[in-house]
């Protein structure tokens, strides 16, 4: 917030106080303006759509992004503006290093809407580096992703709303929303009883809108297809190979290992069990734990004959964690022995943690390697912090659990820094690198957070504790950590807003097979530009087993874990990759007027099966605050059922 308040006041300095539209940057330079939606909160907490009105200045420069905002908005847009200033320079293969970008934004009233605007600033910067016109009658709520996509957003009716109410006939918006699901109250008095009935329906928003205000709206997936619609150009799109394989054979060795070595240690800690001592109450209670434990080593077994190497890693891990609760536990005799097996693991994340920090990146396989395997020495770290609080508290069982899981984890961070010297390039990379990734994930995911609860409420608290825990780990200079911290929480966050409210299978189905599609490009723009994103391509096989997993339960819990791996997968996929190597010229401002732009009909119609296509009746708002949290309890049980290695 201090960032971006004192760009705000370099803004304020710099920029003339003219009018609003004709106002210009200093210098040569190219300006756009476009409208876009957004949503203000009323007295009584209600939420209603309004306009915005954005002035994009892009002119040679040293790659500041400024923002000035009339009247201030609820969520800072500073991140937003400035991932909108770096995916139009990824897009163009322009170094944004040359050009400072100015950002001017009013609108009538106090607005939520920083990240939904990021597709709209996007644009309007492209077209401001490339001299282009943009269609006033076009407007478009969205995300803007690190790869490009257009991502979720809460509001669509209500912003549709605001659209026409500003003359647009083409309103665009992220693909997979043209069905919003919307509580509808109604209210009956019998016999002087009121009676009053909230139920859930699904609107249509392509049907609704153009049969309410012949507005067109348009699902787009990406920048480049809302470039198109804007502007009348096409830019070429990045295509993955043909052929993409996601394959964790690299694992193979590893899993078998791990798998005869946790079976082991079962059998072991099984004999142990039984030739102890201690009471019918305990023996019970640790007999049920390695009953769990076992059967999830059968699930490593079938997944290794499946050919799912990380699946079976992590899904040892997760028996070994609660092996060693039970194996500790045994030893446990007064809380000396509590503090010894603390004090062990301890010893055991710091022996880690001198691996790890002991490595010389070189090549970006080996930095998401390395970055991931000290993401887990800092998570190792915190579980040994909440495992000395039980143990203050007299909580022993709890403090073992926590030092168990601690001490596994901490193990975790080796087999990631082993596995990115496997995959060593040739030349060194600094840290500085995750410094300033993780520092534009933390400002990002922060903003989508914040969106959130300002729609929604604090429904999405933890997703704030983890933005703050990200925040914590960079300012104690642990950036990887903190980039996937942050990533995290972003995703969660996305997958919150996508499924807002959705508790059909089916739609939940093909929400899900559209993150696997993204993911699996990622995967393969990621090897095309000669990387092997290992760490993508364990989560993309881990939630393929959730998602087998849903298919044969029906689980929306499955489904929903799914999801975020496969998201997950996308965004490591892409992380630390660089901007393509051709330049784009800042071309003269051409003359050929307002671009006219003719809808396919294939673009705005969704195929056949596909969750756009199943609408319902059609109504009013959005959904409320009661539904949020509702939506986001199912959610969360999801996010939580997934252990990753």
């Amino acid at each position: 917030m201090k960032r971006a308040i004192s760009m705000l006041v370099i803004a304020l300095l710099i920029l003339p106080f003219a009018g609003f539209a004709a106002a210009q940057c200093p210098g040569e330079g190219h300006t756009v303006v476009l409208k876009a939606p957004a949503v203000s909160k009323t007295s009584n907490g209600e939420l209603i759509g309004v306009a915005t009105d954005f002035v994009i200045t892009v002119a040679p420069g040293t790659g500041h992004v400024y923002v000035e905002t009339w009247p201030l908005a609820e969520v800072d847009m500073q991140a937003s503006a400035r991932l909108a200033a770096q995916i139009a320079g990824k897009v163009l293969g322009v170094d944004m290093n040359k050009y400072d970008v100015f950002i001017q934004i009013k609108a009538d009233s106090p607005i939520i809407g920083g990240p939904s605007a990021g597709g709209t600033m996007t644009v309007g910067i492209i077209a401001a580096l490339e001299g282009w016109k943009v269609n006033p009658k076009v407007m478009m709520t969205g995300m803007i992703n690190p790869d490009g996509t257009i991502g979720p957003v809460g509001g669509i009716l209500e912003k549709a709303s605001a659209a026409h109410d500003v003359g647009a006939t083409v309103f665009l918006i992220p693909e997979g929303q043209r069905v919003q699901y919307v509580q509808e109250t109604q209210k009956k008095e019998i016999g002087g009883i009121v009676e009053i009935n909230t139920q859930t329906k699904k609107v249509d928003v392509v049907d609704y809108a153009k049969e309410r205000w012949g507005l067109t709206v348009v699902e787009i997936k990406d920048v480049y297809d809302a470039v198109y619609y804007f502007t009348g150009h096409r830019i070429p799109r990045p295509e993955a190979p043909s052929y993409v394989s996601v394959d964790t054979s690299f694992l193979r060795d590893d899993a078998l290992s791990d798998y005869d070595n946790t079976t082991a240690y079962y059998r072991e800690t099984l004999r142990k069990l039984k030739d102890s001592n201690v009471g019918y109450a305990t023996y019970t209670t640790l007999m049920e734990a390695l009953n769990q434990a076992s059967a999830v080593l059968n699930q490593s077994k079938e997944a290794i004959d499946d050919g799912m190497y990380y699946t079976a890693l992590s899904k040892d891990f997760q028996a070994r964690i609660m092996i060693r609760h039970v194996d500790w536990y045994l030893d446990v005799k007064s809380q000396d022995d509590v503090q010894r097996l603390l004090k062990t693991t301890g010893n055991q994340i710091n022996a880690s943690e001198s691996i790890v920090s002991g490595i010389t990146i070189k090549g970006i396989t080996m930095l998401q390697a390395v970055a991931a395997a000290e993401e887990r020495v800092e998570e190792a770290k915190g579980l040994l912090d909440e495992a000395w609080k039980y143990y203050y508290s007299g909580d022993y069982w709890d403090a073992v659990g926590d030092a168990a899981y601690a001490y596994e984890r901490a193990r975790t961070a080796e087999l990631w820094a082993h596995l990115g010297e496997r995959f060593a390039g040739r030349d060194e990379i600094s840290r500085e690198v995750v410094k300033a990734t993780a520092r534009d994930y933390i400002d990002e995911s922060n903003l989508i957070v914040t969106y959130i609860e300002s729609m929604y409420g604090t429904v999405g608290g933890d997703l704030s504790q983890s933005i703050q825990q990200a925040e914590q780990y960079y300012e104690d200079g642990k950036y990887s950590a903190a980039l996937f911290t942050a990533m995290e929480a972003r995703v969660r966050a996305q997958v919150f807003l996508d499924t807002l409210g959705i508790d059909n299978q089916s739609v939940l189905m093909d929400k899900m097979k559209a993150m696997k599609t993204d993911a699996k490009t990622a995967i393969g723009v990621a090897q095309s530009q000669g990387v092997t994103p290992i760490l993508a391509m364990a989560y993309y096989e881990f939630a393929e087993s959730y998602e087998k997993s849903a298919e044969e339960n029906g689980s929306i819990d499955d489904m929903q874990t799914a999801m975020i791996f496969y998201q997950y997968a996308r965004e490591t996929a892409g992380l630390f990759l660089s901007a393509p190597s051709q330049q784009t010229p800042l071309p003269q401002d051409n003359s050929t007027g307002v671009p006219q732009i003719i809808i396919p009909t294939d673009t705005s119609t969704p195929a056949e099966g596909s969750s756009s296509a199943q609408s319902g009746g059609t109504s009013e708002g959005l959904p409320t605050a009661a539904l949020a949290v509702a939506a986001l309890g199912a959610f969360m049980v999801g996010a939580l059922v997934g252990r990753k290695l």
